[in-house]
């Protein structure tokens, strides 16, 4: 089982935790079995830190598998890619196999642009 699939696994709980973070940071404690089986090894000291910004990750993770799993399985995923496009989140994983969602707190919503009579009567 490779960790991509392990993500896939927990995709339904995160979408849910992805609407939920626009309001307040979430965690989700995960299996650590379901990781030793696509290591193929016990493991322990798994931790990451993946920021989203528009909907892509803002750094190389290439060095780290359950990062590109997890990041794999978001982009491959539709609800879950529009999320995260509109949304920019932080996701942690730290070693006792929770992951941390975040809202970044910029949401890509469009506003309306204030015009100048606006402007004016402030």
């Amino acid at each position: 089982m490779a960790f991509a699939e392990v993500w896939t696994k927990y995709l339904p709980a995160i979408r849910i935790l992805l609407k939920k973070a626009l309001a307040t940071e979430q965690l989700l404690g995960m299996n650590r079995s379901d990781f030793d089986r696509a290591a193929g090894i016990k493991k322990s000291g798994y931790r990451f830190h993946v920021p989203f910004l528009n909907g892509k990750p803002d750094g190389l993770f290439s060095n780290n598998s359950i990062a590109q799993g997890l990041i794999s399985a978001l982009v491959a995923d539709r609800a879950a890619q529009a999320l995260i496009t509109e949304n920019d989140y932080l996701f942690s994983f730290n070693t006792k196999y929770q992951l941390q969602i975040k809202y970044n707190g910029i949401n890509k919503q469009v506003s309306t642009p204030v015009t100048e009579e606006e402007l004016a009567a402030n």
